[in-house]
């Protein structure tokens, strides 16, 4: 790397790193100022992590929802992009299928919650299924409207190179719709990792959400708790980076302005 492309890395590093430092060093403050000794300043949320390293439980917890979030959000991806883009590509589909989606897509994920106790139990499978529906519906309904938001002129064009209909949709409406099928996904990727924080408040006994409410049962312990809220803040921040590489790829960097 040339010296201007490493200047150019540490310059765009240290505006995040220090808004961070900033944001550190004015809680520390604010904690101290308030003179609370209910709140946690910041040296004492690390030792609340080196804590939960200690005692094996930092890595069970966040592979716990790591892989609920893996396997809910995958299966919306798999449900979500092909029934979006035929929606789209389909008028009467769409129209058949459109008012249930618009019904459903409101339901906050959280008020499903007694309901998937009841089907599957205090298990996996309930915040899998939160996780799911949490995340179906705006994969499915931006796949959607990337389909019907295509320019006519591109299909006409395409139609005059005699595609058809299959080929049409493989070489002109797919690589059309990923930009935004890929902004849906990272979006609902967010929606996943916050509801199943929430899910595992209440619907299973291991994760980075029942750490949360587990360390504010068990003896106030906010240092804990803190420390889970950050945990998934910065998880939350990685998942997000991990798709916007997809952004990398020729077929979809076209689609983005730089």
């Amino acid at each position: 790397m040339t010296f201007a492309g490493c200047r150019d890395a540490l310059l765009r590093l240290s505006l995040p790193l220090g808004v961070a430092a900033a944001f550190v060093a004015a809680w520390h403050l604010a904690v101290t100022l308030s003179g609370s000794d209910l709140f946690p300043k910041p040296l004492d949320v690390l030792a609340g992590i080196a804590e939960l390293v200690s005692k094996g439980l930092l890595l069970k917890y966040v592979v716990a929802s790591l892989f609920r979030v893996s396997v809910g959000f995958v299966l919306a991806v798999l449900v979500g992009v092909p029934l979006g883009l035929v929606c789209g590509w389909v008028p009467w589909l769409a129209r058949a299928l459109n008012p249930l989606i618009q019904v459903l897509r409101p339901i906050s994920p959280i008020a499903w919650i007694p309901v998937a106790i009841l089907w599957f139990g205090v298990d996996d499978r309930a915040p899998v299924f939160l996780i799911f529906l949490a995340s179906v519906f705006p994969i499915t309904v931006a796949a959607m409207a990337a389909v019907q938001s295509i320019q006519p002129v591109y299909l006409r064009a395409a139609r005059n190179f005699g595609l058809g209909r299959a080929q049409l949709f493989r070489r002109v409406i797919l690589p059309a719709t990923l930009p935004q099928v890929l902004t849906a996904i990272r979006i609902s990727l967010g929606i996943a990792w916050l509801v199943v924080v929430a899910a595992e408040m209440i619907a299973v006994n291991s994760g980075l959400g029942f750490l949360i409410i587990d360390a504010r049962n068990a003896g106030k312990r906010y240092d804990l708790v803190v420390a889970g809220m950050l945990l998934i803040g910065l998880i939350g921040l990685c998942l997000d980076q991990l798709v916007r590489r997809l952004e990398r790829f020729d077929e979809v960097r076209w689609g983005y302005a730089r």
